[in-house]
This record gives C-alpha cells, structure tokens and sequence, in this order.
C-alpha cells in the first residue's frame, strides 16, 4: 500500500491509470529494437566510425529495399553517403550540383521515406524523444504524414520548400541523417578491448560517450586503461610501452595530455649508445630515422621499468601465483644467459644499464623519479579520468540482457570441462561468482581511495593467469622481446577454448547464469576468428558466437577480415562481415562504404516483441502495479485526486 499510495502521486486517477496501462501494453506488442554487438575495435576509429554511420550495412539494405527499381547503384550509393556523412558529402556535392534546390528537394523526400521504415518500430513518443530539438516539430508533421491526402500532401511540400528556401536545408539532412542513424541501431554492445594497438581509442570513446544506448564489457586492454586511470603503476607502465610499441605516442599526448617527456630524457640519456634494435615501433609509422630511434629508446626504458614493477606486485599480492613472472633474477648479466625451465637461453639484448644484478627489481632513483611525473601526469588527465569513469558506469565484467550472455575474454575452466576455483584474496570462487567478484574488485581499485590490493588486481585482470578478462597461463612479454626461440613465446590459452566448440560447455555457462538453454547464446570476442584458415566464429550447435574479426590493423592478416557486427532484431540472429576500411576521405568523395557480407545465425519463426525482452519484463511489472492501483480505486480503498475547474 505504501508503494502504490507513492504511484499515485503520478498517476491520480481511475483515467491516468489506465491511459498508462493502455500505453505499455501495447508498447509490449511493437517489435523488438534491433541490437548491434561489436568487439575488439582496438583503437581503429575510422573503421568503428564508419560502421556506426552505416549501421553495420543495414541502412544500405534499407535503401536497396525502398528504391530497388526507382534509383540506379550509382545514387544509391550517393544517398547512403549523405546519411553516413551529410555535411561532408553535401560540401562535396555543392561543388558540382549545378540546381542544389532542387537536389536538397528530391534528397529530402527520399530521406523521409527511410526515416518512416526505421521508426515505425517505435512508438511516436520513442522517437519524439530522439528529435533533434530544432528540427522536432517540422520532422513530426513530415514523418507522420498522411499519403494520398491532397491538402496534407501540398502541406508537407510547402515545408521541405520552405526549409529550402531559408538555406537550411543542409541542417536539416544532417538532422534527419543522425536520427535515421539512431533509431537504426537501437542498443549497441561494446564486447570489450576499445584499446591498443590503432591509433585513436579516445575518440572512439568520445563517440561512445555521446551514443544513446550503449553498454560495455571490459576486454582486458580496456581494463588495463582503467588501473593505468586509478593510479596503478604496473598498468600505466603497460600502458606506455604498447603506446611506444605501435607507434602511438599521441594517444598519450594528444588524446590524453600525457607528458613523456620525462621518460623521454631518461631513455636519451641511458640508451644514447644503444642502438634498442630489438623496440623498434612494429607496425609502419611516418616517421624519419631519428624520431623511431628516439621511440625505440623510450620503448626500451618503459619496458625495463614495467618488468621491475611488475616483480613488485607479484611479490606483494602471493594469491595471484604469478611467481614464474619473476624473471629478472634468472638472468646471468655477465654471460647474457637466462635459464627457463631448466633450459639456458642467450638473450638478444642484454644491455641493461639501470639493472642492479644484486638486486633486480630495485627502481634506479631516476626511474623513481620518471614513474613519479608520470603517475601524477595519468591521474591528472582530466580527459582519461572522463574516460575512466564512462567505462565504469557503462561497463561490467560481463552483462545478461535480452537472454545472451555477453563477457570479453572467457570463463576460467579446469582441464575436466569444470568450473575452475580461483583463490583470490583469501576468497575461493568459480564461475558466475568469480565474476561477479572480479566485477566489484575492479571497482573497488578505481574509486576507493589508495586501495593497493584493488589497484593491484586490476593489473592482474589485465595478465593473471586465471582472469576471465585475460584467459592465458602467462603473458610472455619479456620472453618476445629477448628471446628468439618461438618455443619460449607460446600462451597456453585456458581450458575454455578447448571446450568452447561443445555444447554441453555453452549449456553449463549458460546455466551458471540462470539463463534459458533453448533462446540464449553467449557472445564473446578475445580471441581472433582466423577466417581465412577456415574457422567459424559460431560454435557449441550455435549457442557460442566468437565475433572478433579483426577490427585491428594488426590482426586483419591473420582473420581474413576487417571485424564482425552482431545483428540481433525481431527476426532473429546475423553475422556481418567486414572487409577493410580504406579512409573516411575516400568513402566520402567516391561513395564507397565498407563491403559486408551477412551469416543468419538463427531466425524465429515468430517475431520478437518487446514483451519477450528484458524492458518488455519491467514494463509488464509496471503494468501489474498500475492493474492493483486500478483496483485500489474502483474499491475506494485510495481516494482519486481529482483536480477541480
């Protein structure tokens, strides 16, 4: 009674309550809002960009639909464009349009009609809500027209005229353009790793930040940002040395007002007779011979230094059994030699002049110095804090909705197919709430203030052997830069990929998380499906999808391919495959959009309603509480508060 009395205040009476109950029921009955999953975009945001514009391609089917006969390839190729990119095609298009007006008219009206497919799955207060605020009330006299009405008809043209006539025209394609856009991609999932590697992972996350409906689950690059953010100073050497790795500084000092300066100096001044041929940048980047020396140097510096702190977190928190990391102290210094595993190995560097061999993992008092700015230079970059607290609020270690399961890396198994107990802590935990655990933990490390052991763990996301987000017994790092034998560079991966190919393995993830068998698929990235090899990205009789493609740069030799788009509306499941992404420019001034070819992963055969999602849940509880409010008034037992003339 207490609950109902408080949803009275918003709705008073017998008619309120039940225009209420009118509304959400038969919100309850409109086809489910088409859902876009996409993962391991790894800093390529030209690609992601363009994928977000064009919908992962279903924007273009949609003009391909309503214009099959009416428009030749060619405008429709032309129309797709002003939608992905409207003021800059239409800068393009003014040069050469000689009749602009009539051009803006003809481009409008066709715009209109896809704007009238893409919201008539919603209801007109869904999309009055999505209206650009200038435009609102001329696109609602626009979109909800009625054809075949010769006074409407002469009306709705008067309008577009008008917009013409004003030269606003160009602001109105633009709008129109972003609320196709928006109400085409309803949800989208970010499955994890929005960083590393490409060169622009703060403005994909500037995107985000502006989208509207987005949720994340962190991969184990993004979890690495996020301890780099909170202070750690395992995850912030990290940080650096994959920057300096890939050649992308300005990630640091453009995108996030980084100063490496410091780290910069020390690396000229301690490795300026060293050639560091082994750090040289390993992927192409315009740059002369001096500035990749430069870079090489400062790759090697942060390197030694990540292996020193690292030594100290492992020594510190022995829950993480990490010890075999330690491998500083298995170098003999004098011969250039590290034993592993009972096998001697010469190393291909072993110029170390900040490495004390007596005691190894020991910071020189100018690395103290170096580690010091650049903890204070990560923690007071206001961009990365803003950054740092979206993935927090929009992210988790895993998500439910809609009956999938969506989680980056994996979930730990043993070698018999099980659950595998973790012991963290002093906390012992398998599946669902190990995950749970790890969820709150890497909170716990970015918001309370100077919790070592949380920030630590977060480090331990990132490369620990048992971490869902990670899911290998080791990151051989220093193994990759100072060894040449491939044996001594292999990552036993988790059990989980061994059984991640039956169903029984999905059946059981599955049940842990208390989802339905028979309509529920776990979706994960991490591991890059290698099309051209021949493997398939839909595993376990369809209830595993594995959709990293190789939206990175870096893996698209590997995978075939240029990424995946998981498309999951009323009509069921479909794998989108992306071939590479050549340059915003070249999509602009030549038309030309990301080619995509589609996998149907499963159809149903009756469509999915809003009733059957995790929404159409809560609002058939709100309409259950508002049936009792009903019921409270037509037996008096709640007086209507009717407001008098």
């Amino acid at each position: 009674m207490k609950y109902l009395s408080l949803l009275a205040k918003s709705f008073p009476t017998i008619g309120k309550t039940s225009t209420e109950i009118i509304n959400l029921g038969a919100i309850l009955n409109l086809p489910k809002g088409t859902e876009h999953y996409i993962t391991d975009i790894h800093g390529e945001y030209e690609a992601f960009n363009h994928v977000l514009r064009n919908c992962s391609g279903v924007i273009r089917e949609k003009i391909n639909i309503i214009f099959k006969d009416i428009l030749s390839e060619t405008e429709k190729k032309q129309l797709a464009t002003v939608i992905y990119y409207p003021e800059e095609k239409i800068d393009d298009i003014y040069e050469k349009e000689k009749n602009m007006d009539n051009w803006y008219r003809v481009t409008i009206e066709r715009m209109l009609l896809i704007l009238r497919v893409v919201a008539s799955k919603y209801t007109s207060s869904k999309v009055r809500k999505a209206l650009p605020e200038d435009f609102s009330y001329i696109i609602q006299e626009l979109l909800y027209e009625r054809e075949g009405e010769p006074n409407k008809e002469a009306y709705v043209k008067e309008i577009i005229e008008i917009i013409i006539k004003i030269n606003r025209g160009k602001q109105f394609i633009i709008a129109v353009s972003s609320l196709i856009q928006q109400l085409t991609i309803d949800t989208l999932h970010i499955v994890g790793d929005i960083y590393d590697r490409g060169p622009a992972p703060h403005k994909i996350i500037d995107k985000l930040i502006k989208y509207h409906n987005v949720d994340i689950q962190w991969g184990n690059h993004d979890i690495l940002w996020m301890g780099a953010a909170s202070g750690q100073l395992g995850c912030i050497a990290n940080v650096i040395r994959i920057c300096t790795r890939y050649g992308n500084t300005d990630i640091l000092e453009d995108g996030y007002g980084i100063n490496i300066l410091p780290l910069a100096t020390f690396a000229l001044e301690i490795y300026k007779n060293d050639p560091c041929s082994e750090f040289m940048p390993k992927i192409n980047i315009k740059s002369n011979e001096k500035n990749l020396s430069v870079m090489s140097k400062i790759h090697k510096a942060i390197s030694i230094i990540q292996f020193k702190l690292e030594g100290a977190i492992i020594e510190r928190n022995k829950d993480f059994s990490m010890e075999d990391r330690l491998l500083l102290n298995k170098i003999d210094y004098e011969k250039g030699i590290i034993k592993l595993e009972g096998k001697l190995y010469t190393l291909k560097d072993n110029f170390f002049p900040t490495i004390n061999p007596e005691n190894p993992y020991e910071l020189s008092d100018e690395e103290i110095e170096v580690i010091d700015e650049l903890e204070m230079s990560f923690l007071n970059s206001e961009k990365l804090q803003l950054h740092a607290q979206f993935l927090y609020s929009k992210g988790s270690i895993y998500l439910k909705i809609n009956s999938n399961l969506l989680y980056h890396g994996c979930i730990p198994l043993d070698k018999n197919g099980d659950f595998k107990e973790v012991e963290i802590f002093e906390e012992k935990l398998k599946g669902k709430k190990f995950l749970d655990y790890c969820d709150r933990i890497s909170r716990e490390g970015y918001f309370s203030n100077k919790n070592i052991k949380a920030q630590d763990f977060l480090w331990y996301l990132w490369c620990g052997n048992d971490s869902p987000l990670f899911g290998k017994d080791k990151m051989k790092t220093f193994e990759r830069y100072f060894l040449s034998e491939k044996e001594t560079h292999k990552e036993v991966i988790n059990y989980y990929y061994d059984f991640s190919d039956e169903y029984d393995t999905a059946k059981k993830i599955l049940e842990e998380f208390e989802l339905n068998v028979e309509f529920s698929h776990i979706i994960n990235g991490h591991v890059p499906v290698k099309v051209k090899k021949g493997e398939k990205p839909i595993k376990a009789d369809g209830k595993l999808l594995i959709i990293d493609g190789g939206f990175s740069k870096a893996y698209q030799n590997k995978t075939g391919i240029a990424g995946y788009t998981l498309i999951f509306n009323s009509h069921g499941m479909r794998l989108v495959s992306h071939e590479p992404f050549e340059s915003t420019k070249k999509s602009i001034l030549e038309c030309l959009d990301i080619y995509s070819t589609t996998e149907v992963v499963e159809t149903r055969n009756i469509r999915i309603r809003v009733r059957d999602t995790d929404i159409g849940k809560e609002l058939q509880e709100q309409i259950d509480d508002l049936v009792s409010l009903l019921e409270c008034y037509r037996l008096g037992i709640l007086k209507e508060k009717i407001k008098k003339n």
